[in-house]
């Protein structure tokens, strides 16, 4: 009995020292290894990286002890200057961990290109929430007898009246000819036969008119380029703003 006793008392003994052992290992893998390892605690705050260009950012976010990549997406802000930062992934002021990978977008080298809408015969104030929509800048409002108040009769980029789908960098100016609701003058239509097709436009511009239909056809009464026929005709009495379609002879 005594020895079976003994054996039993042994056993108890060596059992609680390996329990003591087991939670004497998991305190120092808790509050020692596994800390260290995950550098718990240890957290740093991120950065505004907004408006610092490429450069700059990547030498804050070294000195805060984080990483970076740059994002393959890149967008385009006319306030900013090329590769500047425009956003970053956490947002500035996140507690993270050191080490953490920031995000960054950067502002592109080159505006991208947008293709033109056609904004004529639309009103003004539609007319400069589609610019402001698709990254283009309202310029100058240029006023000319129309009977359309506020309605865009012309677009034009840098001093030239372009169409739809033409081709223009994001961010750039778009000047506006607009009705001034004063169009009820009568004019007479000037004549265009004859002349090249860029001095017809200035013509019928400059007479208070509209370029309406411009079509191309092959002619030998004048050389390629120039007018052949319009309409209405030369000679005829016209409200201010009416549109005047001309015939051009092509090669």
């Amino acid at each position: 009995m005594n020895s079976f006793s003994t054996s039993l008392k042994k056993i108890l003994f060596n059992l609680l020292i390996i329990l003591s052992i087991t939670a004497f290992l998991g305190f120092l893998f808790l509050k020692v290894y596994l800390p260290f390892y995950t550098h718990h605690g240890e957290t740093v705050s991120i950065p505004d990286l907004s408006g610092y260009n490429y450069r700059e950012a990547s030498q804050l976010l070294e000195k805060s002890g984080l990483q970076y990549e740059v994002s393959i997406d890149s967008g385009f802000s006319t306030e900013l200057p090329a590769l500047a930062v425009l956003k970053q992934i956490p947002e500035s002021n996140s507690q993270v961990k050191t080490g953490r990978k920031v995000y960054l977008t950067l502002n592109a080298r080159n505006a991208p290109i947008i293709k033109m809408p056609n904004l004529v015969n639309m009103p003004l104030k539609n007319v400069q929430e589609i610019l402001a929509n698709i990254g283009l800048e309202r310029g100058d409002i240029v006023y000319v007898p129309d009977i359309g108040i506020n309605v865009v009769l012309e677009q034009r980029y840098r001093g030239v009246s372009i169409r739809e789908g033409f081709e223009i960098p994001k961010g750039a100016t778009i000047d506006l000819v607009v009705g001034d609701g004063m169009g009820n003058q009568l004019l007479f239509v000037p004549e265009l036969n004859g002349l090249e097709e860029e001095e017809a436009e200035f013509l019928i511009l400059g007479s208070g008119l509209r370029v309406g239909n411009k079509k191309y056809s092959s002619t030998d009464s004048v050389s390629p380029g120039r007018v052949f026929l319009q309409a209405p005709p030369s000679g005829m009495q016209v409200r201010t703003g009416e549109l005047i379609n001309i015939w051009i002879a092509k090669d």
